[in-house]
Order: C-alpha cells, then structure tokens, then sequence
C-alpha cells in the first residue's frame, strides 16, 4: 500500500457480476467516511450509443471490455488525482444508454474505482495504490445478479438467465476471473468484513500519518 506526494489513496476493487463489488464498496466509506472517499463507478462509463436503435442496444455485449469508455475513465481519474473534480456520466440501464445528466464527483483522499474490469486496464492499475478482487462462487453471483436486474432493471426471469448464459459466464472466464494475478488483496466469499475492516484501518493510518508529515 502506498500514497505518494499526497496524492489519493486509489483502491480498485474488481469482480464477477453479482460478487459483492458494491458490498466492499460501502464498506469502505462507512469505515473511512464518506467525505473522505470519492468512487467512480464502472457501470456508469458504458459507452453512449445514443446513434444505435433501442434493438441495437439490446444486442450490445455489456460484459466485453469494449463496451466502456476507458479513455473518459483514466482521464477522469487522473483528474481526480490531481485534485480537479469531474462530470461522472450515468448510465440508465433500462434505456441500455447514457442518461442526460452526469453525477459531480469531487476529489478526496481516497478514490475508489469499482467494477467488473477495475483491474483490467494498465493505464487504471498503474495509479490503484490497492488492487483488489472480490472472489465469489459462481451460483451465488448468478442467483444476485438474477434478483437485482429483474427488481432493479426490469428484466424478465428469461433474459436474465440467456444474457448470463450467452455473454456473463464467458466474459467472466475469458476477461474478468484472469485479473485477479493483479489483485494485491483477494476477498474470498465476497464482501469479507474483517478483511475489509483492516484494509480500511491500514489505509486510515497511512492517510492520517502522511498528512501529520
């Protein structure tokens, strides 16, 4: 763990669908605070395809590397990094598309990167003092993912089950479950709460040591 020139602590936190990404995320603000951490969620850098028809968009492979912004995501980091705030876009799934507003984030002493591919983009890596994976077993990520699009995306049972059978299981085996090499901390059984709770505490102690430096 590091946090050079005082510059943000970044923690990346990476994963499969489903395995408690967002669980370690909460985690860490309510353990660091939350006006010490600012977080730019993956799922909000889709790409805007605001040029392709409803059908098309329904058609994109949303568990493929090539469906994020990943220029707009390292420039947005390095802007944070450097004290600057930006404009985060949201994406609003059940129009499989960028909405119109954005979501101001401010820069903070700890900046968390949360999502699937946290771990995948070099440019990402090299500026995550802490990289972290969230291991979870693959029945448990399904039946999660399964509750959440249907309660919180408006999909069908059906579409749930056929998109994680065409493109989530063999985008997780091909793209996702390989970063976790990068990984400096693995969390079994997802969100592990005393692994969190002393990643937390060292990340508090490093902060508060280098800012009475």
């Amino acid at each position: 763990m590091s946090r050079t020139n005082n510059q943000p602590f970044v923690i990346g936190v990476a994963g499969g669908s489903g395995s408690g990404k967002s669980t370690v995320t909460r985690q860490v603000l309510a353990s660091i605070g939350p006006d010490m951490v600012s977080v730019l969620y993956q799922d909000d850098y889709y790409l805007d395809q605001s040029h392709m028809s409803p059908e098309a968009r329904r058609k994109t492979n949303y568990d493929h590397p090539q469906a994020f912004d990943w220029p707009l995501m390292v420039k947005h980091l390095q802007a944070l990094r450097r004290g600057e705030s930006v404009e985060m876009p949201s994406y609003d799934f059940t129009q499989d598309n960028r909405a119109s507003q954005t979501i101001p984030i401010k820069p903070a002493p700890v900046i968390v990167v949360e999502g699937l591919f946290a771990l995948f983009d070099a440019e990402l890596r090299q500026m995550m003092s802490l990289k972290i994976f969230v291991d979870t077993a693959p029945d448990v990520r399904f039946i999660r993912r399964l509750q959440r699009d249907m309660a919180e995306r408006g999909r069908s049972a059906e579409s749930v089950i056929n998109q994680y059978m065409d493109t989530v299981r063999p985008m997780h085996k091909q793209f996702i479950e390989p970063t976790k090499r990068y990984a400096d901390v693995i969390l079994p059984h997802g969100a592990n709460g005393p692994a969190v709770d002393i990643i937390t505490t060292k990340v508090l102690t490093l902060i508060r040591d280098l800012d009475r430096s």
